[in-house]
């Protein structure tokens, strides 16, 4: 890696909100910290709300493989300059909901962002299931002027959720902050457990159908599979029942007045993405003949798909996203039950010529086995 010469990073850039870091006795004072924090191996490291980059150059200078989130384009812009010649990827999005994909960490790091969200404690729980198993999460936090987020109401909330959370106060060291202050800062570390309890992502899949057609959405901005087709999809919330959340993603993509009877379990399927954590997927069947009076499906969702389309669902496209092909190909053929587990090694996309990665599971109807295969094709 090319040694970072500070100087002229500083040099190149306006006087933007930059957290002091441009004064190079702050500069090093943080530096040091994050030494301390950071795992002495190479390590990926997410940054969210990264500004103008600083921290995750630092990171970045250190050894560590960084991706950085900020909101502002501008920022990113900036921190992309001050990171080009790493291999830094910097994205624009919601710090509290990371366009990583299914992508995991092994550290995550907030500097003054928390206290900025409508939903602290939400955020919190996110960011750690995009922790892998022994991650660490790094927030650098504090109350100014009476605003702020006090430690012990931090700790209050990532205590039940992580194996230990460390206690950094940062109130006394002027050589962070460029000035002497008084007011309450700290850095948490909290770490999670190397041999947690397995905990899973569970996501619901709408299969819209036409006839002999089905409704695909094509991926864009989410920082997955972007460019390709799946079913319109997505994640289940904190005190929903699959039927309830597959009722609110299709009203949020597509425009969908559904009703619980409008929905029929079409598939279970056990899932593992290429380098991302398993996840069990609901997909619910939807004959859009009878269920369309009041509405039709148009894109709600343009910042994370690019349009939708009627596609034969006996001659789907190749371009798509796989779990989801195969998904799609188990129900015509009038299976239940799947297991579709990728090898790290795998594209995203389905890909025609590859290792078939799909296990039809058995199952029994009426207490009679029925082997995988049996069900008839739609």
């Amino acid at each position: 890696m090319t040694p970072i010469d500070w100087d002229d990073a500083a040099d190149s850039f306006d006087e933007e909100p930059d957290h002091g870091l441009l004064d190079p006795t702050v500069r090093d004072a943080w530096a040091a910290r994050l030494a301390d924090w950071l795992p002495a191996e190479t390590s990926s490291v997410l940054d969210l709300g990264c500004g103008t980059g600083s921290l995750a150059l630092l990171a970045t200078g250190q050894g560590h493989r960084v991706t950085a989130v900020d909101l502002s384009p501008r920022m990113v812009g900036l921190a992309r300059a001050k990171l080009s010649g790493t291999d830094t990827e910097v994205l624009v999005g919601d710090a509290a909901r990371p366009p990583v994909g299914e992508r995991t960490f092994d550290v995550i790091m907030v500097r003054h962002v928390l206290w900025v969200l409508p939903d602290p404690d939400r955020a919190l729980t996110h960011w750690l299931s995009l922790l892998r198993p022994g991650g660490r999460l790094i927030l650098v936090e504090g109350v100014w002027g009476g605003v702020g987020l006090p430690a012990a109401r931090v700790t209050k909330s990532l205590a039940p959720l992580v194996e230990r959370v460390l206690h950094e106060p940062l109130s006394a060291d002027a050589s962070l902050w460029g000035r002497a202050v008084t007011d309450e800062r700290y850095a948490l570390i909290a770490c999670t457990d190397q041999r947690r309890r397995h905990t899973e992502v569970v996501d619901v899949h709408l299969i819209l159908r036409r006839g002999d057609e089905v409704l695909l959405a094509r991926r864009s901005g989410t920082g997955y599979g972007d460019g390709l087709l799946n079913a319109p999809a997505g994640h289940v919330e904190d005190g929903e029942d699959v039927r309830e959340a597959m009722i609110r993603e299709a009203a949020e993509e597509i425009g969908a007045f559904l009703r619980p009877d409008d929905l029929r379990t079409a598939l279970v399927m056990h899932h593992r993405g290429p380098g991302g954590r398993p996840r069990t997927g609901w997909f619910f069947e939807v004959r859009y003949d009878e269920a369309h009076a009041s509405w039709e499906p148009y894109n709600r969702e343009p910042e994370k798909c690019s349009g939708l389309h009627w596609y034969p669902l006996s001659a789907l496209p190749d371009d798509m996203v796989a779990y989801c092909r195969a998904g799609l190909e188990a129900y015509r053929a009038g299976e239940r039950f799947l297991i579709h587990w990728h090898e790290d090694t795998d594209p995203i996309a389905h890909d025609p010529s590859g290792t078939p990665r799909a296990i039809r599971l058995a199952r029994t109807d009426g207490g009679v086995t029925r082997t995988a295969g049996d069900g008839a094709a739609r």
